[in-house]
Parts: structure tokens; sequence; C-alpha cells
């Protein structure tokens, strides 16, 4: 028999963290960073905050590869009177609560609140090489992670990972190749928004009449949902009975994310009872949308069924709108993300705050421009 040597590559080695050429070393975190967590400034002086000393939360980080400002800030009585730490330029930020594991190169020195295990890289490992090893370990560091509230990795979970570290030399080249494709990428993802704008401009004006196609003229008739079609709540809860139908739902995120829904993307399963999953069926057509958010900018964000989906139901966090007259099926799905029909449903919405929602009865008050089946299809 062969042994598990003769498999691995020339130049190569066998390590506790699998194959790696010859002249990689096997470094805990621990021995090439220095592991520093946050801390928060009591919300009860108002002298420690609104200063000029960055204090990130993890909502803040994970976007973009390099972090500048902070949406708030201390002052240097709340750093002097907390547990936070300055971190200098080129920390590595690593969030370690609930959504472990995003990470930011810091470009301003900055403090964060309780929700980070911060990496400074000592003489022997560049940050950016890191920062991209560290890409790769969310699954593991997720792993790592515990508690019964929510999942955190504690700083010695972090320390005590194993990564593989090249030499000086090859990390500024590794790093230099990775941060050239990332470029790369954001010059694409600039490109992909400039023509989302150029959509969305060309979209709001087709959709208000601002801008007509060739051939068309003639006014649009102005109608409200409850003329259009019927609106009804009251779906499906996200629970399995045995006994009941077996379901799949058509979620909150589903139509918060997505202009179009197909059978294919549903794969939340849960039951309903028989009659419910009747009355809360998706057939091609319908449009969903979302009742209710934080912001009154993301009520009524909607999205369409693009076929039938014989299992398929609308969860309880949902709004459907079956049309009854003939629209095109490209039309409905645009018709109802113009500025004015969502500013619409923003007014008629009720909330304290922290919490909007739009009723039924004000669903039914929206008003939508309603132009001949041959435009919509020429819209759409």
């Amino acid at each position: 028999m062969a042994s598990a040597s003769a498999t691995i590559p020339v130049g190569y080695k066998q390590t506790e963290i699998g194959e790696a050429p010859g002249d990689w070393e096997v470094k805990l975190i621990g021995e090439i960073a220095q592991v520093i967590g946050g801390g928060t400034p009591s919300t009860q002086v108002s002298n420690y905050w609104g200063g000029e000393i960055n204090w990130f939360t993890p909502t803040e980080v994970g976007s973009t590869k390099y972090v500048f400002e902070s949406m708030r800030k201390i002052t240097n009585s709340g750093f002097q009177n907390s547990s936070c730490s300055l971190l200098p330029v080129g920390t590595i930020l690593l969030t370690s609560r609930a959504g472990i594991g995003d990470l930011g190169i810091l470009r301003n020195p900055s403090c964060t609140n309780q929700g980070f295990q911060s990496l400074v890289c000592n003489e022997n490992v560049k940050n950016e090489f890191l920062y991209y090893i560290m890409l790769t370990k969310r699954p593991e560091l997720e792993r790592r992670g515990s508690g019964s509230t929510f999942l955190e990795i504690k700083p010695s979970e972090v320390k005590s990972m194993p990564i593989l570290l090249p030499s000086m030399e090859e990390q500024n080249i590794i790093s230099r190749a990775l941060s050239d494709i990332d470029t790369q990428i954001q010059a694409l993802e600039l490109l992909i928004s400039k023509k989302r704008d150029i959509k969305q401009g060309t979209m709001q004006g087709l959709l208000t009449r601002k801008l007509r196609l060739p051939g068309f003229s003639g006014e649009w008739d102005v109608k409200s949902l409850g003329q259009i079609g019927e609106i009804t709540g009251a779906g499906v809860d996200k629970k399995i009975i045995e006994g009941e139908t077996p379901v799949r739902l058509v979620n909150y995120l589903d139509v918060y994310n997505r202009s179009f829904i197909y059978s294919d993307e549903l794969d939340h399963h849960v039951t309903a009872p028989p009659s419910k999953a009747i009355k809360c069926s998706v057939r091609k057509g319908d449009v969903f949308f979302t009742p209710t958010s934080e912001v009154r900018d993301d009520i009524a964000v909607s999205a369409i069924a693009m076929e039938n989906i014989p299992d398929g139901t609308y969860s309880y966090h949902v709004v459907r709108l079956r049309i009854r007259d003939d629209w095109d099926l490209n039309y409905r799905a645009y018709a109802f993300q113009t500025k004015a029909f969502l500013d619409q449903a923003a007014v008629l919405s009720d909330g304290s705050g922290t919490r909007y929602v739009i009723s039924l009865p004000n669903f039914r008050k929206l008003k939508v421009l309603v132009p001949s089946k041959r435009e919509q299809q020429a819209i759409g």
C-alpha cells in the first residue's frame, strides 16, 4: 500500500491544517497578532458622546475592505472612562458577536464596542495578507462561537486559530494580487451601479408618463389597488403541524430582495390547514408587498410571482394583491416600484418610530397609474 505522504505534491508538506508549500509555517493567530476587544462608554453620560474618536459597531463593518469613519463618535472623556482601546491604523476589525466574521481594515485610529475581537499584526505578518486569510475562516470562527443568548467567539478561540504563513515577500505578492482583483471588482460594481441608476431613472420616467415610448399617447387611468384586485393578508405562519398540508412560504425577505419570484427559489417548508393553503396560494401574476418595516421607506416593497407555484403560500408577514384586470406580467413587476407609489405607502403607514405598518384598508387606497395593455407590454 502506498503511504499517505506519496500523495503530497513535490515541494509541499502535510500540516495539521492541510497540505502547504514546504516553506510555509503553521502559526496561531495569537503568535502573530494582538487580539483586542472593545468597550462602550456609559450612554447615561452625555459628555462621553459626540466627540472626535471613531467608535465602531459591527453593523458598520463587512461591506468594504477599508473602514474610515464611524457613525457615532466618543469624546476623550468617554474613551478614558470605558474599556475601549484606541486601535492603530491597519488594525483588522473582526466582528465577534451575532454575525461573526465580518472584517475591515482601519484607515483611521478608532475604538470599537464589545462586538469585536480586533487584530493588531506584529512584524511577522502583513495586515492585508491576514485580512484575506481571515476572509476564508468565517466557517471556523462560527464553529468556535458559543453562547446561549447569542453566538459569540471569545478572544482565546481567536488566538488559538491556526493559519498558514509564508515569507513576508510572498505575503506581499499575494496581497497585491488579491488587492488588484478587489480593485477590478469595485470597478465592475461601480459600472453596475451606474447602469442601475440609468435603469431606475428610465423606469421612473416611463411609469409616471414623463417619458412615453414612440407610438403611444393619450391619458392613463388612475386606480386604487382595491379597484384593480383583491388585497389579502393573514398568511401562513412558520409552523409544522402533523396532519396539515405541506407548503412552501413566500417570506418577507423573498419579497424585499427580489422583483420576481420563482418556484425553485422558495425553500422554507412549513404546513398549513388545507383551506388556508388554498386561500393563501401563489399564482402566476400575484403581487406581494411588505406591509411593515423599521423605516417608512421600506413599506410596500413588491415582488411578482412569475409562475404558478402549486405548493406555494405567502407568510403572515406579507400581503398579496391578486389583480383582476388583464395586466402585462412584466409590467406588474415594475408598476409598484415608483417613488410616487412608495411615498403614498409611507404616508399611510402608522408607527411609533421603531416600527411602521400599513393596514389592509390603507393598502387598498394606494393608487397606481394604468396604461393600455399594449403600452404595458412595451414598457414591461
